[in-house]
């Protein structure tokens, strides 16, 4: 590899890093702060805090990554053009590969570390991290539920307990479960004890009632003596594991599910297109390092641009992302966007490669480009207003005025 492909990939790898790690602190704060209530309302210690955050970032680095890689590429060319380097490579005779070839290197390297992460250290997170929400909401009624108060436990899960009795006892239980479609569980009890058995948390009521609602509005009521509430798992009929869905899957289980599975029976499809998106997303690095390439890669004069070329490069980075996730959302009912899934990338990668080899620029329509710097414009004097407005608030003049 030559001393200027070396040159360029260790620039980009820098920005490429540099954004990686900012963009994903931020993606993985907005993350953990949602899931903050596991820790405030279960009464779980700080180090549950820091597991769930540990848990969570391995589903955020494969989206975090395309996006870090686009604005390293677009960066680093972008600066390369306007300190005229591009112009000299170009100059001194040097091929387009000199610098396509780093770049994309970096960028297969970043769709293998992504399909790697997706299918491997992802599936695993997300099984613990269903293993820790079943156990803290187990706890949440065995520890830390208060008397006399209503609990959230779960969508459409909530547990009242009237009194903590001696030996452990909990006296008056209430459970309202709307959590099934078209159906509303109401459950009373004198009595009851959460018990360990199997390894797993069991609410046991005695001397109660449930009542039934349907979705015609008719309503059934059962008596019993005694009835066993599963605390750890409340999606699944058994086993003592929570309930996996198919994101929580392995690839090994999305290729060969087993026909006995409870969610897969119930909505095979989506495991379909969760293995469609796992075969399709690792792609996404490599659309958006060709963008970068397609936007910025060709050495020109900076008055020849309406828009930064990171701007140009994001806005169409992530208007393939958002087919992409649209496309995965309605392949969970529609397998005609299981193909769409796999045609949004490569196609991409297909109209950017167009314009690479035939040293055109990619550009944003012109009448995007007014509109978008017409709305720019306007923000920026509206800040320029507000800060006159707040400076002149602050000076002794303003006040006197």
């Amino acid at each position: 590899m030559r001393v200027i492909e070396l040159y360029i990939m260790r620039r980009t790898f820098a920005l490429f890093a540099a954004a990686l790690l900012w963009v994903l602190a931020l993606v993985w704060t907005t993350q953990v702060l949602n899931r903050i209530d596991l820790v405030t309302d279960s009464g779980q210690s700080a180090g549950t805090f820091f597991m769930v955050a540990a848990l969570v970032l391995p589903a955020v680095i494969p989206i975090v990554i395309p996006f870090a890689l686009g604005i390293a590429v677009a960066q680093t060319l972008a600066t390369m053009n306007s300190d005229s380097e591009l112009v000299v490579i170009n100059a001194s005779g040097a091929p387009r590969a000199t610098i396509i070839r780093p770049i994309l290197i970096i960028a297969i390297g970043a769709s293998v570390a992504s399909f790697l992460i997706n299918n491997t250290v992802e599936p695993a997170s997300r099984q613990a991290f269903r293993t820790l929400l079943a156990n803290a909401r187990a706890d949440l009624i065995t520890t830390v539920l208060q008397e006399g108060s209503f609990q959230k436990v779960d969508d459409g899960l909530f547990v009242q307990v009237s009194e903590r009795l001696p030996n452990g006892l909990l006296g008056g239980i209430f459970v309202a479960d709307s959590r099934e479609e078209n159906t509303k569980l109401i459950y009373h009890a004198r009595t009851g004890a959460a018990v360990e058995r199997d390894g797993g948390s069991i609410l046991v009521m005695q001397d109660g009632m449930v009542q039934r609602q349907s979705a015609n509005g008719d309503v059934s009521t059962i008596r019993f003596d005694s009835y066993a509430f599963d605390l750890s798992q409340f999606s699944s009929s058994g086993g003592g594991e929570p309930t996996l869905h198919p994101k929580d899957r392995s690839l090994a289980f999305l290729l060969n599910p087993d026909p006995d599975d409870q969610f897969y029976k119930k909505s095979p499809q989506i495991f379909r297109a969760e293995l469609h998106m796992r075969f399709s997303e690792w792609l996404y690095p490599l659309v958006f390092a060709m963008i970068g390439l397609a936007v910025a890669g060709d050495a020109r004069s900076f008055r020849e641009a309406r828009l930064h070329p990171m701007v140009t490069t994001m806005v169409i980075a992530l208007l393939v992302r958002w087919v992409g996730f649209y496309s995965g959302t309605e392949a969970e009912s529609s397998r005609v966007f299981s193909f769409v899934l796999y045609a949004a990338p490569l196609l991409m990668i297909g109209v950017c490669a167009f314009f690479i080899f035939t040293n055109r620029v990619m550009e944003l329509p012109t009448h995007w480009v007014e509109k978008l710097n017409a709305r720019t414009q306007k923000l920026t004097e509206a800040m320029t207003r507000l800060r006159i407005k707040l400076a002149s608030k602050r000076s002794p003049e303003g006040g006197r005025g």
